[in-house]
């Protein structure tokens, strides 16, 4: 049984929320503010507006989604692949693999974004070809497939192996059987990989900016150019924008676990 929470532990959680999110909603309240600085002077959509006619930002975003987009598939295709392979190696080469799987989520990004920019301008120079989107995507690709790796690897040790060679024995290929049986145990990992990876690539900065080159733009790399020129309410604008739509993509995460987890009680 469930102990209820005291008021000192209720006001406690309040707190902490409120520290959290607080910032969040003063940006969402000055998003629609009338007035380029602090000083409320009415409500307005005018910065939304104008937001979507600033072509720049809407190149970037783009750009953006683009690259986020085609990292998280190949990302959680390649994350997914290596788990399995991983997990078929026994004893010490797992561990080493496992580890080194986890050295760029260990490395500080400033190596990493440093490191791949020597590497692209090495390879431009042999067979000439100049940083761009192709050189980032490469990058996210790179930075977001251990994240996929962790998310996959652990549903492949709880899953029923037996299941696969039941699919086996009940006349299905390998193929057959992995793609019948063994994709949907671990398919709330994949998805899990497939968020985490899409998220990353949509936040990156430092990465990015060193493995852009000097055309490409995404929207970090936009939104910090505005910044260091001057503070625009269309900012704000954006980032109520980009703040909402994960905050949706969570609530329909949370109730389709909601949904399962209750069908799953229901069926025991």
């Amino acid at each position: 049984m469930r102990k209820k929470m005291n008021l000192g532990s209720k006001l406690y959680i309040l707190l902490i929320m409120m520290f959290l999110y607080a910032p969040i909603a003063v940006l969402i309240a000055y998003s629609f503010n009338d007035g380029k600085t602090m000083v409320w002077k009415g409500f307005t959509f005018d910065w939304y507006i104008e937001l979507f006619k600033d072509s720049s930002i809407m190149t970037s975003l783009y750009n953006t989604l683009a690259v986020a987009l085609l990292a998280a598939i190949a990302s959680t295709l390649l994350g997914t692949l290596a788990a399995i392979g991983m997990y078929n190696f026994k004893g010490a080469p797992r561990k080493i693999f496992q580890t080194v799987s986890n050295i760029p989520i260990i490395n500080p990004e400033i190596v990493t974004g440093v490191s791949l920019m020597l590497f692209f301008t090495f390879l431009g120079r042999m067979f000439d070809f100049e940083m761009g989107f192709v050189t980032v995507l490469l990058a996210h690709i790179g930075f977001c497939t251990p994240y996929v790796i962790l998310s996959v690897a652990p549903k492949i040790r709880q899953m029923d192996h037996n299941i696969y060679e039941a699919a086996l024995d009940l006349g299905c290929n390998q193929i057959q059987a992995f793609f019948k049986v063994v994709f949907f145990e671990l398919l709330p990992g994949i998805l899990s990989g497939f968020l985490i990876s899409f998220t990353y690539s949509l936040d990156d900065f430092v990465i990015t900016y060193f493995t852009r080159g000097s055309k490409f733009q995404t929207l970090p790399i936009e939104i910090y150019t505005m910044i260091r020129k001057r503070i625009s309410p269309k900012i704000n604008a954006l980032s109520t924008i980009l703040f909402l739509v994960v905050f949706t993509v969570l609530i329909i995460t949370n109730i389709r676990d909601y949904k399962a987890e209750k069908k799953l009680q229901n069926s025991k």
